[in-house]
């Protein structure tokens, strides 16, 4: 089983904030942009040793790194590096509060986000929503989604799932057989189980529900999921179990079908995975 962890850039080595924000600097000086070297500098290093070179960057030259970057970058290019400029934090509260902003919600940023946050990332994310744009995240989310999607994304929201521990398989047993007999052997689908048992368990326990799941069932729980509902509710429920199984697999999964899915569009694979996707730049670049 995939270890439940972050992004797999590492600290630079050996990491000199000064020589990167002269070599910076010198790529954006001038006539011309050096895209290469922005982007090696920038997909090389990890978010706190990039907030470093913004901080060397504003003392060396008296400039604001990421203005610089908005100046002299466009399109595509220009979102991944600006993205990569914010603190990991910051970043997840942006893209949320732009994910329901306006006309319209993006219900897939709202997914990605929510279903693979860690409790304590989520109560962060929260406070930092606060702190910038001084409102409450589930406020602003409840006002903008609807049903039982909206329900599970406010017990998400809540961050308060079961921590790690010794599994009961006692519990497990009996939550397995809730999840059968609220999909598979109901007519129609109580979907209020399914939100209260895959949002507040531990992801060990949840683990161990699966395996059961299958033996009682003789179905994955996301062939169940898949069959039972739909639309963005069905959304939200398969990224929650496919981060329980493994966060790094199923960030994998949307990279590859974000590029699978420009490969049958003639389009570039970044364009098509920061139109698709807006938030898996941080997951491995953090």
């Amino acid at each position: 089983m995939a270890k439940y962890t972050r992004g797999t850039v590492k600290a630079f080595s050996p990491f000199d904030a000064r020589a990167d924000a002269e070599a910076l600097r010198k790529a954006m000086k001038g006539m011309g942009t050096d895209e290469e070297t922005i982007l090696k500098i920038l997909t090389s290093r990890n978010n706190s040793q990039r907030q470093e070179i913004a901080s060397a960057f504003k003392t060396l030259f008296g400039r604001d790194l990421v203005d610089d970057l908005k100046s002299e970058l466009t399109g595509k290019f220009e979102t991944l590096m600006v993205s990569l400029m914010r603190p990991a934090y910051i970043f997840d509260a942006h893209a949320l509060k732009h994910a329901i902003k306006g006309a319209g919600t993006n219900e897939k940023v709202l997914t990605e986000i929510l279903a693979s946050r860690t409790p304590e990332e989520l109560r962060n994310i929260k406070q930092v929503y606060l702190q910038e744009y001084e409102a409450n995240l589930e406020d602003k989310i409840t006002g903008e989604t609807s049903g039982h999607f909206q329900r599970l994304l406010v017990v998400l929201l809540q961050a308060n799932r079961d921590p790690d521990g010794r599994v009961d398989e006692g519990l497990v047993e009996q939550d397995a057989q809730v999840l059968f007999r609220a999909g598979e052997l109901k007519w129609g689908t109580d979907e209020e189980k399914f939100i209260t048992i895959l949002g507040t368990r531990s992801v060990s326990h949840l683990r161990r529900v699966f395996d059961k799941y299958m033996t009682i069932s003789g179905f994955q729980i996301e062939e169940t999921i898949d069959r039972e509902t739909s639309g963005d509710l069905e959304k939200l429920l398969l990224a929650v179990v496919k981060c329980i199984r493994s966060v790094p697999a199923y960030f994998a999964e949307t990279l590859y079908y974000s590029m699978k899915f420009s490969d049958s569009l003639k389009t570039s694979p970044l364009h098509c995975l920061l139109k698709s996707t807006e938030i898996l730049v941080t997951r491995w670049l953090c």
